[in-house]
């Protein structure tokens, strides 16, 4: 099937009826979309490039006069490189759909249906925004599943323009709205933006990025305002947790059964239950068949609003961002330090990546050794503790780089820079490697080899399985790590699904609560990120498993872990507790890496990390015994957080069905 009908090939290449949009990435261009319409016809031509990666899409979308859908294409290759390849068609009443998930037919009423593409780009987003502006009450059924919902929330002038453009907030698409600004005076694209990573905006219109990212930034913010005021209950007083069996991070076993006492936002007291008859608590919280944990340390975020609450709800009080909008994330960590919106305490590592033509946009992309060690310079001015340094960060930079930054008191890690190993950058000086990936390409990597594009995944796939991790070399380089205290953050949740799933196949990372997510949200998890045949998935499972095991030898070597996720926030720290243990490392172990040792390697040990006398009260009460199988870690049952000098309990129930997710179990009750 050809991808475009002639007239629209023809529309495309006729550049006076075309509108032409730039990709930035942060505020560097980084691609093009270009979307003609004419007589009910829309074509997309859709790239860019960020990170070495980026999408290539073409797309094609037919609507009849009434406004009705009648035709969809889409083709391409997505940023890691999966076939992009969906058709919808609505004839005589009846719907027809393929994609590289599912298939399927049903009779549907033309005005009221929409088609959700597995891969879209921002064209299909404004039209069909469009489209929802002119149905009866702003809704219409989607397909394959869902509904759709659209709210204007405000308007502005661009600078220099004739014309105002407005916010609208779509409803059914994630586990949040999605936004989209649109023209007024003919409802069409004017720019889609995500606050801290950039935007997609209308040629001629690039300066205004940072006023759009404002202003949607405020309008996401009031909802989760408002919800700050709602969902938390104080816990004034005394508080007790009767009975409950408790995780004692620094030695990795259970203890209790103990009465937990809270005050003021500290850990007061654990004592042998009732020995305290005359404390008088103002809550009592049953502990009996539950566990209480320390909160978890995701130690690989890159903090977004959007992922603040199911954060929380699924346990996880504190994180460590990796790479950000410095000035955006410090906003958004004084927010959550006020009590003006909920999420879990930030720590943040200064990211630095060198100038190339695959840099990941940064707040510091330098060009040369001196503009790498002023951006060193501004870091530990502003009291950041530990560097992240990138792909394009040159080989002959990263020892005076980590240096420099020791002799300002800040450790360094992060990403191995391309043309080096992990020994080099760890004999360099490097304190921690990031990513499961990049400590097997160790073994793999030739002189050569450019793992700023796609190859620092697709060789582990390709060759990890061959490897002997019992051999000389790898023996080497382990008793290299535990000898310089190397922590290794192995982010595995992030790989198990580009390693293992076929398209059309649950996502294995989330197989375990899709049944509880959104519809949307379940389909979209079928889609794979890279395409396999039989023997690349026999292959790049073989090598996945290889990868499982290089963890368990890490961990056994005594070399330092801490449990990251680059993912889904919450749900994905989870899993990753989960993957630790199907990798062989005992479930008590797994739950030290996540609380004990992410507090201790972000520098958070004396308030966090472990449940202790004086210690804040960031705890998750979870039902059953995590040691015993951990799959108890995503039953919350209740979290609790300490904010300022108050004591606040969060139920789960409450922050999931904000975001449209059934609860796991119901929340724990307080009892006054």
């Amino acid at each position: 099937m050809k991808l475009l009908p002639p007239l629209l090939a023809l529309l495309l290449a006729s550049a006076a009826q075309a509108q032409t949009y730039t990709v930035l990435c942060v505020k560097v261009a980084c691609g093009q979309l270009k979307v003609t319409q004419a007589a009910g016809e829309m074509a997309v031509d859709y790239s860019y490039r960020d990170n070495g990666r980026g999408p290539d899409q073409k797309e094609s979308l037919t609507v009849a006069p009434d406004g009705s859908w009648l035709a969809y294409r889409s083709e391409g290759v997505s940023t890691y490189g999966a076939r992009i390849d969906d058709a919808f068609e609505l004839k005589d009443g009846v719907a027809t759909w393929r994609s590289p998930v599912d298939r399927g037919e049903r009779r549907a009423a033309g005005r009221d249906t929409v088609y959700l593409p597995v891969h879209a780009s921002p064209a299909w987003e404004g039209r069909l925004a469009q489209t929802l502006l002119q149905r009866p009450a702003g809704k219409a059924a989607a397909l394959p599943v869902g509904q759709v919902s659209i709210e204007r929330l405000q308007a502005l002038r661009p600078a220099g323009a004739a014309f105002d453009v407005g916010l609208y907030a779509v409803d059914g698409l994630d586990l949040e709205p999605s936004y989209v600004w649109l023209r007024e005076s003919d409802k069409t694209l004017f720019a889609q933006v995500s606050p801290g990573w950039g935007g997609t905006l209308l040629q001629g219109f690039e300066g205004e990025l940072d006023r759009l990212s404002d202003a949607q930034k405020a309008a996401q913010l009031a909802r989760l305002e408002r919800l700050a005021r709602t969902l938390p209950q104080p816990l004034p007083g005394l508080t007790v947790i009767e009975g409950v069996r408790w995780f004692d991070a620094q030695a990795a076993v259970m203890r209790g059964p103990s009465d937990v006492y809270l005050l003021e936002g500290r850990i007061a007291a654990i004592v042998k239950p009732g020995s305290i008859p005359n404390a008088a608590p103002a809550q009592r919280i049953a502990g009996k068949g539950r566990t209480l944990l320390p909160g978890f340390v995701d130690m690989h975020a890159h903090v977004e609003a959007s992922g603040l609450l199911l954060n929380l709800a699924s346990g996880v009080t504190a994180v460590r961002d990796v790479g950000n909008s410095n000035a955006d994330l410090a906003e958004l960590r004084g927010r959550i330090d006020r009590g003006e919106l909920l999420g879990p305490r930030i720590a943040a590592n200064g990211f630095i990546e060198g100038k190339s033509p695959f840099s990941s946009q940064a707040d510091f992309v330098p060009d040369n050794l001196p503009d790498a060690l002023a951006a060193i310079d501004w870091y530990a001015a502003h009291g950041y503790r530990q560097l992240k340094l990138y792909n394009s960060i040159r080989p002959e930079w990263v020892k005076p780089m980590v240096a420099h930054a020791r002799s300002l008191g800040l450790r360094t890690g992060g990403h191995v820079p391309a043309f080096m190993t992990a020994q080099q950058a760890v004999q360099a000086g490097f304190d921690e490697l990031h990513h499961i990936n990049q400590v097997t390409l160790n073994f793999l990597v030739s002189k050569g080899d450019d793992t700023r594009t796609l190859l620092r995944f697709n060789l582990p796939g390709d060759k990890a399985a061959d490897l002997k991790l019992n051999d000389r070399r790898t023996q080497d380089f382990l008793a290299l790590l535990r000898s310089k205290g190397t922590v290794v953050d192995p982010t595995m949740v992030a790989f198990e699904a580009q390693y293992t799933q076929r398209q059309g196949q649950p996502n294995p990372s989330y197989a375990m609560v899709a049944a509880n997510l959104p519809a949307v949200v379940q389909r979209g998890l079928l889609a794979a990120e890279v395409d396999m045949d039989d023997a690349k998935a026999r292959r790049w499972g073989a090598s996945w498993r290889v990868m499982m095991d290089l963890l368990r030898r890490m961990h056994a070597a005594g070399i330092p872990l801490v449990a990251g996720t680059d993912a889904t926030p919450g749900l994905a720290m989870q899993r990753e507790l989960e993957l630790y243990v199907q990798a062989g490392i005992p479930a008590a172990q797994a739950l030290k890496i996540a609380t004990w040792n992410g507090a201790r390697y972000s520098d958070r040990l004396a308030e966090i990390g472990s449940i202790e006398r004086g210690k804040r009260a960031d705890l998750v009460l979870v039902d059953g015994d995590p040691v015993a199988d951990i799959r108890a870690v995503r039953r919350v049952a209740l979290v609790l957080q300490a904010q300022g000098s108050q004591t606040r309990a969060l139920s789960p129930s409450a922050l999931y069905q904000s975001m449209g997710i059934l609860p796991f179990v119901p929340s724990a009750e307080i009892l006054k």
